[in-house]
C-alpha cells in the first residue's frame, strides 16, 4: 500500500519562506543602518574638518582686517605728507613770486594808469584802477600781456564816469598769471645788462673820438660833446709846446 504524508506541509514550507524573507529583510535593514551611521559619521569628521578649517581662515582674515587697516593709516599718513612736502615745495618755489609780480605790476603800468584795488586768488589776479583814456587801458593790457610773469587779460569792465577828474575812465581786469621758465628770465635779464654795460663804452667813445660840431642832436649826446669839446684846446696847446721846445 502506498504510504500518503497527511502532514501540512505547504504550511511548513510557507512558514519557512516567510521567516528566510524577514531574516534577509532584516539582514538588509542592519546592513542599511550601519552604512547611514557610517555616512552620518563620515560627514560628520568631513564637517568638523570643515569648521576647523573656517576657523582657521577665520583667523586669518581677523589678522589680514588688522594689517589692512594699519596699512590705510599708513597710507593715510603717506598722503598727509606728500600733501605737505607739495605745499612746502610750492612755497619754495613761490618765494620770490610776489617780489617778481610787483615788480612787473610797476614797469607795466603807464604813466596815465592808477590803481585802486588789487586782488588775488590762486593764479587769477584781479585789477581795478581808473585811467586817462581807453588807449591808456589797451596799453596796459598790452604791456601786462608781454610780461614774462603774467598771462592773458581779460577786461572785464571798462565805463566813462564823464567827471572833471583827470582819469575819468574806470577799468577792471583779470590777468592769469604765470611763472617764466629760466631761458625766459636770462633772456629778458640780458639786454639790460648789455645796455649797461654798453653805456659807458659808448660815452668813453664819444669822449675820446671827436664830433663834428652838425652830428649831435639829441639830449643823451650833448654832455659827452661838452666834455670832449673842453678836451680839445689842451691837444693843440701840447702841440705848440713841443714845436717851441724842438
Amino acid at each position: 500500500m502506498a504510504h500518503v504524508n497527511l502532514l501540512p506541509w505547504r504550511a511548513e514550507r510557507r512558514k519557512l519562506r516567510e521567516r528566510e524573507f524577514y531574516g534577509q529583510l532584516g539582514a538588509a535593514f542592519v546592513a542599511g543602518l550601519g552604512f547611514v551611521l557610517l555616512w552620518a559619521i563620515w560627514m560628520g569628521a568631513r564637517v568638523d574638518n570643515q569648521t576647523d578649517r573656517n576657523a582657521i581662515l577665520q583667523g586669518e582674515i581677523k589678522q589680514l582686517d588688522v594689517k589692512i587697516a594699519k596699512i590705510k593709516d599708513l597710507e593715510t599718513v603717506r598722503e598727509h605728507l606728500l600733501a605737505r612736502k607739495q605745499i612746502i615745495e610750492q612755497l619754495q618755489a613761490d618765494r620770490s613770486k610776489m617780489v617778481h609780480l610787483f615788480d612787473e605790476l610797476v614797469k607795466t603800468m603807464p604813466s596815465s594808469v592808477r590803481l585802486t584795488v588789487l586782488k588775488q586768488a590762486g593764479d587769477t589776479m584781479s585789477l581795478d584802477g581808473v585811467a586817462q583814456s581807453n588807449a591808456s587801458v589797451a596799453e596796459y593790457m598790452r604791456n601786462i600781456e608781454a610780461s614774462p610773469w603774467m598771462g592773458h587779460v581779460d577786461l572785464r569792465k571798462t565805463e566813462n564816469r564823464h567827471d572833471a577828474s583827470r582819469m575819468p575812465y574806470g577799468f577792471g581786469l583779470s590777468v592769469k598769471l604765470s611763472k617764466p621758465k629760466p631761458d625766459e628770465t636770462g633772456a629778458a635779464g640780458a639786454p639790460a645788462g648789455a645796455s649797461t654795460v654798453a653805456a659807458p663804452a659808448h660815452a668813453g667813445s664819444a669822449a675820446s673820438t671827436p664830433m663834428p660840431a652838425a652830428a649831435p642832436d639829441s639830449t643823451t649826446l650833448k654832455p659827452a660833446m661838452a666834455h670832449a669839446g673842453s678836451r680839445e684846446p689842451a691837444k693843440p696847446h701840447a702841440a705848440a709846446k713841443g714845436g717851441a721846445q724842438s
